[in-house]
């Protein structure tokens, strides 16, 4: 008599509960958009900027380390609260619809629960740096929080994310520096405007469907002067970038950035130019490469600059 082939139900219980939790885990990974790490590297590139210019050239060890992996913690957050507030919206807009919380996969009360950890992870991390940084800290957790329900409240929720994510830029000289002195605030100022016109292009993917709902962006504002209004934040961020160089008495390596960002800059608006929702977000996904060419300037700057200068 052949013997049976089929699992006992203690072991069928347990590859159910495994892949309950396998499936559950990568749910929070797509809701976290750990899938798409572009906000990552958004977040990164001007923290980064900050840090060699606050060290004036490679930071502490431990620095670094907190900030790298307190950029992924509040990106992560970011996602999750941005999709909770958004969760009555989402599945009416066709790229959104397929999110865990919009599409039932992951529960409102799971996603509060991600968040707060997140948070908590992050905020444990900071409190390895000085006072000065921790209280600073808190400023950045009010706009991460905030920033995801300006939508319903102002045409320019996009300026409230360039301050929640250029709000490391301080946290970052206040961490190594223990001061944060006024070229960070300029870096701040060149920061949100980055934010600013980079999620205007975001916003231009989902305009009509935006419209239609009842929500606000700068994309909607702007109308059909839209590349105009880009165009011109960028020409600010272009001269922000020069300020900076200027007051830091930076050589050619960081004007070689400086110059490389412009032309990423002119290729972003070539792409708008096409007025195809596909042309808006490959030119916003650019603006990865615009803020590590910037980083790099910097980077190369404090590294080989003295060479090039002499």
């Amino acid at each position: 008599m052949k013997k049976s082939s089929q699992h006992p139900p203690s072991v069928l219980r347990t590859n159910k509960t495994r892949a309950h939790w396998q499936e559950g885990l990568y749910q929070y990974y797509l809701l976290m958009r750990l899938h798409k790490p572009i906000g990552i590297y958004l977040l990164l590139w001007p923290t980064l900027t900050a840090l060699w210019i606050a060290a004036e050239g490679f930071p502490d060890w431990d620095v670094l380390f907190v900030f790298v992996l307190g950029v992924i913690l509040m990106r992560s957050a970011g996602c999750v609260i941005n999709d909770y507030a958004d969760r009555k919206i989402d599945p009416n807009v066709k790229r959104t619809a397929n999110r865990p919380i919009a599409s039932g996969k992951v529960t409102p009360e799971e996603a509060l629960v991600l968040f707060f950890i997140l948070i908590l992870l992050a905020f444990m991390l900071v409190l390895l740096m000085n006072d000065f940084t921790v209280s600073l800290s808190l400023g950045g957790a009010l706009l991460a929080i905030i920033y995801p329900f300006m939508k319903r409240y102002t045409y320019l929720p996009q300026v409230v994310l360039g301050a929640a994510f250029a709000w490391a830029i301080p946290m970052a000289f206040a961490a190594q520096t223990n001061t944060v002195p006024n070229i960070a605030w300029v870096l701040f100022t060149c920061t949100v405007l980055w934010a600013t016109a980079y999620d205007t292009m975001y916003a231009m993917v989902d305009r009509k469907d935006d419209i239609k709902i009842g929500v606000k962006s700068t994309a909607i504002l702007f109308g059909d002067l839209d590349r105009l209004m880009v165009a011109v934040i960028q020409a600010m961020v272009i001269m922000s970038l020069i300020m900076v160089g200027n007051s830091m008495e930076f050589g050619p390596v960081y004007y070689v950035g400086v110059v490389l960002a412009f032309i990423l800059a002119i290729y972003q608006q070539l792409l708008l130019r096409t007025r195809k929702r596909k042309a808006y977000f490959n030119a916003f996904l650019n603006n990865h490469w615009f803020g590590m060419v910037v980083f790099l300037g910097v980077a190369l700057e404090y590294s080989i600059g003295d060479f090039f200068s002499k």
